[in-house]
C-alpha cells in the first residue's frame, strides 16, 4: 500500500550473488564510507569487479554514493574526489503473501494520537484514519471494475472476481487479524470503503464476510447496481 520506485524482491535478488553480498556486508559494517579500492583489497577482488557489484547495489538503492577527497587536500592539484559507498537508508522487507504490518502500525499510532487529541475512542480514530487512507488510494484509481481490481492488487489484497462479487484472497494484516480480529477487520472494512468512495464506485459496497482462506471483507454490487 506504500509503493516504492524500487522492488524489494529485486533488491533481495541482487544480494543473492555471493561477491555482491560480501561487498554489501563489508560496506554496512564499515564505520565510514568505503572506496572501490578499499573494498576490492579487503575482499580480494579485482577493482573492476568490486566497482561493478558496488554500482549494482547502488542501482538497487541498497548503497548510497558520495564523493570526497580522501587526502583531505583541496584546490588545484588535489586530485579528483573519490567515489565512496555507504549503506543507504532504504529498508527492505519481502513477505509472501504480501503483508503491510508497518502500515498497520502507522495507522494505529496515528489513531492513538488522534484519540488523545479529540477524546474519540482509539477504535473510532483508527476507523477514520483507515477510511482517509482508503480514499487517498482510491482517488488514484478509476471507477471501473478493472481499475478497482488493479488498485486492490496494488494494496496486496489479491482480488478475485467470483460471480458479481470481488473476493479478496489475501489479508495484508493477516497475523494481526488473527489476534485482534474485530479491530483489524473493522480497520480493513473502513479502508476498503474509503477506497471505493475515493474511486467513485457507487455500484460497489464492502461488507464483512469472514471465510477461511480469504480477507474478512468482500466487495459486492449495491442493490441499485443489481437492479440495473
Amino acid at each position: 500500500m506504500d509503493p516504492t520506485p524500487h522492488s524489494d524482491i529485486s533488491a533481495v535478488s541482487a544480494l543473492d550473488e555471493p561477491a555482491r553480498r560480501r561487498l554489501y556486508d563489508f560496506v554496512r559494517r564499515h564505520p565510514g564510507p568505503v572506496s572501490r579500492d578499499q573494498a576490492a583489497e579487503a575482499l580480494g577482488l579485482a577493482r573492476q569487479t568490486a566497482a561493478f557489484h558496488l554500482d549494482k547495489l547502488v542501482d538497487e538503492d541498497l548503497l548510497a554514493v558520495e564523493f570526497a577527497r580522501r587526502s583531505g587536500r583541496t584546490g588545484p592539484g588535489a586530485g579528483r574526489p573519490a567515489k565512496l559507498y555507504r549503506r543507504s537508508d532504504r529498508e527492505v522487507a519481502v513477505q509472501l503473501p504480501e503483508r503491510s504490518y508497518e502500515l498497520a502500525g502507522r495507522l494505529l499510532a496515528q489513531a492513538i494520537v488522534d484519540a488523545e487529541l479529540t477524546g474519540a475512542s482509539p477504535r473510532t480514530a483508527l476507523g477514520r484514519r483507515a477510511k482517509d487512507l482508503g480514499m487517498t488510494l482510491g482517488a488514484d484509481a478509476g471507477p471501473t471494475d478493472a481499475d478497482l481490481l488493479a488498485a486492490l492488487e496494488q494494496c496486496g489484497y489479491e482480488p478475485r472476481a467470483e460471480g458479481d462479487d470481488i473476493a479478496l484472497v489475501n489479508c495484508p494484516f493477516h497475523a494481526l487479524a488473527e489476534q485482534h480480529t474485530e479491530m483489524v477487520c473493522g480497520m480493513n472494512l473502513e479502508l476498503i470503503e474509503g477506497l471505493l468512495e475515493g474511486a467513485d464506485c457507487p455500484g460497489r459496497r464492502a461488507r464483512l464476510a469472514p471465510a477461511d482462506g480469504y480477507c474478512c471483507v468482500r466487495i459486492e454490487p449495491t442493490a441499485a447496481a443489481e437492479s440495473d
